[in-house]
C-alpha cells in the first residue's frame, strides 16, 4: 500500500508523463501508438518491493504474528533502491475495539530505536568539528563521574554508545523507567553510585543510562535540548512526516497506545521533558521511520541531496565496536558474529551485512532491520509487549529480502514464547515464593513494625516502608505510582508484589532485609523474581534512616 503524502517527487513525475502522453496522443505520434498497442502504461512504475517480498508476503507474515501474539495494531514500512516502497497499517491503535484504525501517520513509541538518533545527533556533532568520537568525556562535561576515578578519566565519547562501560545490564534503569520522574541532572548526580560488575570496554551489557549520558553531551555542546536538537537538526532536516522527540500530548489524534496504557495524553503545557528520552523517547510513524531509514541507506543524505551526517558518519555508526553472543537463532540465518556499533547491532545474515535494532518502551515494541548490500531496510512497529510478534515479521520480511525464502519465524517464536512461559510457570509453582515448598507466612503488626521507616539508596534515594492497615507497603520517592505490598517468607524475606499489575506486575521482586548484632533492622537489599533486567532492584543498597 502506498500513500501519496510520502511522494511529492514522485507525483510530480507522474504529472509530467502524463503531459507528455497527452501531446503525444493529441499528435498522433507513432510513439504513443506503440505505446497504446503494447500495452505499456503511460505512467511511472509504481516503486518496486525488493526481490522476495510481495505485499501479500506482508500481510501474510503480519496477519499470522499478529494472531499468535495477540497484537492490536501494527505498522510495516520498506525501503528499497531508494524509495519507499511500502506502508501499511493493520488492526487498532488501542487495545480497544472502538479505537481508530493503525495508518502509515499513526504515531508509536519507538523505544530504543530512539538511541539511534542520539548517536546520530553526535555524529552530526562530530562532523562540525565540535567533538571528537575519541575525546574523554570529563573534557567535554567536566560534571562526568563514575565510580571509578581511572575510568572517568579513560571514558570516550564513543564508550558511552557501545555498551561495554563495564556496568551491569540495565544498571541505573530505575532511575529511568517505574514511573521515574528523575532528570538528567538528577541520573548524572547518580552515575558516580553505580557499580562496575564487568571489565572495561571488554564485557558486553545492554545499558540505556549511558545513552542518557550522551544526550546530556549534546546539550552541553549544542546548548539545546536534546528534544529540541533532534527535533530539529534530525526529524525536521530529514523531513521525518509525524515524527517527533516529545510524548504527544491532547489534540493529537493518530497516536497509538501500548499495553496497559490507557491512553490519555498530557497537555502540552503540563508536558515536561523526561529523563529516558535520549535512550527510548522518540514517538515516531511508519511513515517518518520509513523516510529515517531511506536517508540511512543513502549515506546520511535525504533523496533531495540534503545532508545530515556524512557518509564517513553514516559509516561510522555501522561498523563493529562491542562483540557480542550470538543467538541460539544463529545457525537459521547463517550468522557467525554479532556487534554492537553507535545505536546498532550488526551480524552477518546469509552471507550480508545486517544493520538493526529494536526498542520497548510504554508496552510498544518497534523493529528497524537493514540490508545496506541489497539496499533495502523496513519498519515494524507495534502496540503490544510482545518482541516474538515484531521480531517474527521483521526476520522473515529480512529472510525474503535477503535469499527470498524464511523459516517460519512465526512458530519458532511461539515455540520459544512458550517454551519460556511454561519453564516460569514451573518454577513458580514448584520453588517460586507462595508455592508449597515456599509457603507465605503471616506477620504480626507488632513484627512488621521492626521495618518501617525511610531507607535511603545512594542513587535511587529514598524508599519508604510503612504500615497500611496490616499491610507492609514500599513506595519510592521520585516515582509516581511505582508501590508494593510485602508478602513475608521466613528469614526476613519479602516479596514486593507492586499494585499497579497492568505495567508492573513482571517487576515484582524480593526485598531481604539485614539486621545488626543487636537485633535492629539496618537496610535491605533485593532481586527481581523475574527477568526484566530494566528493574535493577540488585544494585540497590538502601539504608534505613528513621524509623518513621
Amino acid at each position: 500500500m502506498f500513500h501519496s503524502s510520502v511522494f511529492p517527487t514522485l507525483r510530480q513525475h507522474h504529472t509530467r508523463i502524463k503531459q507528455r502522453a497527452n501531446i503525444a496522443m493529441q499528435c498522433g505520434t507513432l510513439a504513443a501508438l506503440l505505446m497504446a498497442l503494447s500495452g505499456t502504461s503511460v505512467q511511472a512504475a509504481t516503486p518496486a518491493l525488493p526481490d522476495g517480498l510481495t505485499e501479500q508476503k506482508i500481510d501474510d507474515v503480519v496477519s499470522r504474528a499478529q494472531k499468535a501474539f495477540d497484537v492490536p495494531g501494527i505498522a510495516v514500512g520498506v525501503v528499497h533502491d531508494g524509495k519507499i516502497v511500502f506502508a501499511k497499517g493493520y488492526g487498532r491503535r488501542e487495545d480497544n475495539e472502538r479505537s481508530g484504525k493503525v495508518d502509515p501517520n499513526t504515531l508509536f513509541a519507538i523505544g530504543s530505536n530512539s538511541k539511534e538518533f542520539t548517536a546520530t545527533a553526535l555524529a552530526t556533532l562530530v562532523d562540525e568539528g565540535k567533538l571528537k568520537w575519541t575525546d574523554r568525556v570529563i573534557d567535554v562535561m567536566p560534571e562526568f563521574k563514575v565510580s571509578d576515578p581511572w575510568i572517568t578519566r579513560e571514558f570516550r565519547v564513543s564508550d558511552l554508545l557501545t555498551h561495554h562501560s563495564g556496568m551491569g545490564l540495565g544498571a541505573g534503569d530505575m532511575m529511568l523507567f517505574s514511573h521515574s520522574t528523575f532528570t538528567r541532572k538528577d541520573v548524572l548526580a547518580g552515575l558516580p553510585y553505580m557499580p562496575f560488575t564487568g571489565r572495561f570496554r571488554a564485557d558486553y551489557a545492554y545499558n540505556n543510562l549511558l545513552y542518557v549520558v550522551a544526550g546530556a553531551l549534546v546539550e552541553k555542546i549544542s546548548g539545546q535540548t536534546w528534544e529540541h536538537y533532534v527535533q530539529t537538526h534530525l526529524i525536521d532536516a530529514a523531513g521525518l512526516p509525524a515524527c517527533q522527540s516529545t510524548f504527544p500530548v491532547k489534540g493529537q489524534t493518530d497516536v497509538a497506545a501500548g499495553q496497559g496504557s490507557d491512553g490519555v495524553l498530557p497537555d502540552r503545557a503540563t508536558l515536561e521533558p523526561v529523563a529516558v528520552a535520549p535512550a527510548g523517547g522518540v514517538w515516531c510513524s511508519v511513515n517518518g521511520m520509513n523516510r529515517w531509514v531511506q536517508t540511512l541507506l543513502n549515506g546520511g543524505k535525504t533523496v533531495e541531496g540534503r545532508k545530515i551526517i556524512s557518509l564517513a558518519q553514516r559509516d561510522a555508526l555501522w561498523a563493529p565496536s562491542a562483540l557480542i553472543p550470538v543467538p541460539d537463532s544463529a545457525a537459521k540465518t547463517q550468522s557467525h558474529f554479532r556487534a554492537y556499533g553507535y545505536g546498532w547491532f550488526m551480524e552477518d545474515f546469509y552471507g550480508l551485512k545486517r544493520v538493526w535494532h529494536t526498542g520497548t518502551i510504554s508496552g510498544m515494541v518497534s523493529y528497524v532491520s537493514m540490508l545496506p548490500e541489497k539496499n533495502s531496510g523496513l519498519v515494524v512497529l507495534t502496540n503490544h509487549y510482545a518482541n516474538s510478534a515484531t521480531a517474527s515479521i521483521a526476520l522473515t520480511m529480512s529472510s525474503l529480502i535477503a535469499t527470498g525464502k524464511s523459516a517460519d519465524w512465526v512458530t519458532y517464536w511461539q515455540d520459544e514464547t512458550k517454551k519460556a512461559q511454561d519453564k516460569a510457570a514451573k518454577g513458580a509453582s514448584t520453588t517460586g515464593p507462595g508455592s508449597p515448598a515456599r509457603p507465605f507466612i503471616a506477620l504480626p503488626v507488632s513484627d512488621l513494625k521492626d521495618y518501617v521507616g525511610v531507607y535511603h539508596d545512594a542513587w535511587r534515594g529514598d524508599i519508604r516502608l510503612s504500615l497500611k492497615g496490616n499491610d507492609l507497603v514500599m513506595t519510592f520517592g521520585k516515582a509516581d505510582g511505582l508501590a508494593g505490598t510485602l508478602s513475608a517468607l521466613p528469614h526476613d524475606l519479602f516479596v514486593a508484589k507492586w499494585q499497579n499489575r497492568a505495567e508492573d506486575a513482571e517487576d515484582d521482586s524480593y526485598v531481604q532485609f539485614e539486621r545488626n548484632t543487636s537485633g535492629k533492622v539496618t537496610g535491605f537489599h533485593m532481586q527481581v523474581v523475574g527477568s526484566d533486567f530494566s528493574f535493577d532492584a540488585q544494585d540497590l543498597h538502601p539504608i534505613k534512616v528513621s524509623a518513621q
